[in-house]
């Protein structure tokens, strides 16, 4: 991903401007962020043209009831992983009928870290018509960080993450 630096508020009112640009619609399906990425984007004027939905789903009844995530997929997998985040990004697409689902999970902390699946550990889903990828972030990496700031870092990252989609798609 190319390294957007902006200042803290210009990220998302950029990401509103080239959605708007676009005529293109945006929904977000969140566990770990609970709702940060929704609320980023709505807090620039005029986001009501492109943002459809904002999903938190912290349980897996709704991961699976409401956006689609397999059961197999969280069996097999957990809710703390790729495949969940790219399920859950393709489910909110489809709900909503917005053009671009953009998803969170992870583990926040302080607790729920293992040895495989530390505290830190995010995933970002991005899905379109034509285009899925996920994404993993190590944002707390063996040393002790705070729930917050990875929550703040995991929605940043998802809200650049799609901006750097749209720039790379002129």
């Amino acid at each position: 991903m190319k390294k957007l630096i902006m200042r803290e508020g210009m990220v998302q009112k950029v990401l509103v401007e080239r959605l708007r640009e676009r005529k293109l619609k945006i929904a977000s399906a969140e566990s770990l962020t609970g709702g940060l990425i929704s609320k980023m984007i709505t807090d620039v004027s005029g986001a009501s043209e492109v943002f459809e939905c904002g999903v938190c789903s912290y349980s897996n009844r709704i991961k699976h009831e409401l956006l689609g995530v397999s059961h197999k997929t969280l069996d097999e997998y957990t809710e703390y992983s790729r495949e969940t985040a790219g399920e859950m990004a393709e489910g909110i697409r489809r709900l909503s009928g917005a053009d671009i689902g953009v998803s969170t999970t992870g583990i926040a902390g302080p607790g729920g870290g293992t040895d495989k699946k530390p505290v830190g550990l995010v995933y970002v889903g991005i899905s379109t018509e034509n285009y899925k990828n996920t994404y993993e972030l190590r944002l707390a990496d063996k040393i002790d960080i705070e729930r917050e700031y990875i929550r703040q870092q995991a929605a940043r990252y998802a809200v650049c993450a799609v901006l750097d989609y749209l720039e790379g798609n002129d």
